[in-house]
């Protein structure tokens, strides 16, 4: 499944995710041992294929839509879940729609998101399965305890990849200071970083299909993921080969799109960050701008931050400036540029080898 199909899984059964109304309905059907044909928004579309059964416009609960289902026809609600609009409904959808299923509840759900942008939702009275179609694609809702089961490991693989991204992140704050920064030293950290940032995607989808279920493993999760977005893209800033935050941005984008496979080629992720792609690329020495090591000095705005690397060039340039030269930038000033020279000195001995 690519990124787009996954994003549009998740998006979908959230929508049923525990916690909701929708799902305490759901639940109550099966544990009725009962099947439900419910077919949410895209109103005016739906209407047309609609033969008998009779209009309520009356507002949904679990319990109304549940009783409702005890009937054999299809249920239509609103797209927000908040209106009852019909029930005990024929479906008459386009028989010449392909479909790939079997019996006629999951066909004529099919064929009806197929031919509408409603969501529709296909509970199976025999196997007790929840199964919901978006322009044709099949979710089935899956149990709590396999979802969460999914989670928790999901959750325990972005604890080890946080782990080794702080690792390496820390090797190279040593060599950034040491001025010995490499390609390959690069390359290393943005990778780690965008793995432990998909794993995170994941999970948040995770936790999104669990509901109220996930809130723990939300926290968990947030509490992991702390600041890695930001410093993902303070990394870009201080090496993509072309300057700007443009470049950065275009770079980011490419990575994120790029598949896991590739992600883990050295060579292609350099290329990526615009280095080329010459043998020995991964040697090639690199210095940072010094974005990602200034925004670790308290008190220090972006816009005094994009000042101090424009005028310096590079972090070597900033070690090397005097309180002097750092105030003559504007908007820094003599008590920040103490602040600065101190952070600078601090933090190249907090990462002494």
């Amino acid at each position: 499944m690519d990124s787009k199909n996954e994003a549009e899984a998740y998006d979908v059964l959230g929508r049923v995710a525990p916690g909701t109304e929708l799902r305490e309905a759901l639940d109550d059907i099966i544990s009725a041992d009962a099947g439900a044909l419910i077919v949410i928004g895209d109103t005016t579309a739906v209407q047309a294929l609609c033969d008998g059964g009779f209009a309520l416009s009356v507002r949904f609960t679990p319990q109304r839509l549940f009783e409702l289902t005890k009937m054999d026809g299809a249920i239509l609600l609103d797209e927000e879940c908040q209106t009852i609009l019909r029930a005990n409904v024929h479906l008459v959808p386009d028989a010449s729609l392909p479909t790939v299923e079997t019996g006629m509840r999951h066909r004529t759900a099919e064929r009806v998101s197929r031919q509408t942008a409603a969501l529709v939702i296909s509970v199976s009275q025999r196997r007790n399965v929840v199964s919901l179609y978006r322009a044709g694609t099949k979710f089935t809702v899956e149990e709590v305890p396999v979802v969460l089961a999914k989670a928790n490991q999901a959750l325990q693989t972005l604890q080890r990849y946080r782990s080794r991204l702080d690792e390496v992140v820390a090797r190279l704050t040593v060599v950034e200071f040491e001025d010995a920064v490499t390609v390959g030293d690069v390359v290393s950290a943005v990778q780690r970083s965008e793995l432990v940032q998909r794993v995170a995607i994941e999970l948040a989808h995770y936790v999104g299909e669990l509901g109220t279920e996930g809130r723990l493993l939300a926290m968990q999760a947030e509490e992991v993921t702390a600041n890695v977005v930001e410093d993902h893209a303070l990394l870009l800033r201080d090496y993509v080969a072309a300057e700007g935050a443009r470049p950065a941005a275009l770079a980011r984008f490419v990575l994120s799109d790029t598949p896991q496979e590739q992600l883990m080629d050295d060579a292609a992720v350099a290329a990526a960050l615009g280095f080329g792609t010459s043998a020995d690329v991964l040697e090639h020495h690199v210095q940072p701008r010094g974005f990602r090591v200034l925004r670790r000095i308290p008190a220090l705005p972006g816009a005094v931050v994009n000042r101090l690397v424009e005028r310096f060039g590079n972090l070597g340039g900033l070690t090397a400036a005097s309180e002097a030269d750092l105030d003559d930038v504007e908007g820094v000033g003599a008590r920040r540029a103490r602040a600065i020279r101190e952070g600078l000195r601090r933090l190249r001995g907090w990462y002494a080898p």
